[in-house]
């Protein structure tokens, strides 16, 4: 399964986003899927991973040596944090409020398709993130043409 495109929807007081349509269609799984939600470790976003991904990922995760301090540290923000949660009847998404604070979830939120996950951000410091100077739009396409020769 894999995740494309960019969605803009309303949430609610109580926390309650619809999930975009075209990420439940990707999804297509035996009773309501099930989701992994955590903050991202360097941006003030959150992650989304569909439970089977999520588990790829922890696997991973948990083969990195357990005594290096950034190994650790990583742990602690990203995997312990981590919380799961499922599509409601209504396919919401509910996102609990400390998650909401960190990515300054207000009145709209972006869903950003990133492949096998999804950024969830607030759609001011989504524009944000995407904005640069010169010297690093410079800087990224260099990065991008050596990294994908291109």
């Amino acid at each position: 399964m894999m995740f494309r495109g960019q969605f803009l929807h309303a949430i609610d007081r109580k926390g309650r986003v619809s999930l975009p349509a075209r990420f439940r269609e990707a999804l297509r799984m035996e009773g309501p899927p099930r989701f992994i939600l955590t903050p991202a470790p360097f941006d003030a976003c959150l992650h989304l991973h569909p439970l089977p991904a999520w588990e790829e990922l922890e696997q991973r995760i948990s083969q990195l040596p357990s005594l290096d301090p950034n190994v650790v540290r990583f742990r602690r923000v990203y995997v312990s944090a981590a919380i799961e949660c499922e599509l409601d009847r209504a396919r919401r998404v509910l996102i609990p409020p400390h998650l909401r604070e960190y990515a300054r979830l207000d009145k709209e939120v972006f869903f950003a398709g990133m492949g096998r996950s999804i950024e969830v951000w607030s759609k001011e410091l989504w524009d944000e993130a995407l904005s640069m100077t010169d010297a690093q739009e410079v800087a990224f396409r260099q990065a991008v043409t050596e990294q994908f020769r291109i």
